[in-house]
């Protein structure tokens, strides 16, 4: 009778949610549920903690000891990264995550004896993304510079 009008927002998230790379950090939390007590959960809901907004960010003290909730959500985005490099890719690409009690910290990925990606961790403390969409861009970003590295030094990424 009365067609719904849906928005963009909704949209671009629904979009968000199956890119390659949300799903394999989906894939990442849900194996991390032994119990099974996310079974019913939806995708979405399962990653709103990685969602942020400016003001919730802006209430986030930077002060002191990052929040253990915080690094873990910072260990499972850079391991998904890490997974989807090697489903793209082929090789088994490794995350090194050094990380200071302040917030301050470097990730490295290799790939054999290449180092596919080089990324400096600042401000722990307020992790997160405005939306599905820049998730699932960060995320695409990260592992299409990784795969650029890879076709640049095959051999060495091999080696």
């Amino acid at each position: 009778m009365f067609e719904v009008a849906i928005s963009p927002a909704v949209n671009d998230d629904e979009a968000a949610l199956a890119s390659p790379f949300v799903k394999c950090l989906v894939r990442l939390i849900r194996a991390q549920d032994s119990h099974g007590s996310w079974d019913g959960t939806a995708d979405g809901e399962l990653l709103a903690d990685f969602i942020v907004s400016k003001e919730q960010r802006r209430t986030i003290p930077i002060i002191g000891d990052p929040d253990p909730d915080v690094l873990w959500r910072l260990d499972k985005f850079y391991t998904a990264v890490a997974l989807a490099i090697e489903e793209r890719s082929g090789l088994m690409a490794s995350p090194m995550i050094e990380m200071s009690h302040e917030g301050f910290g470097r990730v490295l990925f290799t790939a054999g004896r290449l180092v596919v990606l080089s990324r400096t961790l600042r401000d722990a403390h307020r992790f997160g993304f405005e939306t599905f969409c820049k998730l699932a861009a960060a995320g695409t970003k990260l592992v299409d510079d990784a795969i650029a590295a890879i076709d640049a030094y095959p051999e060495v990424a091999r080696a």
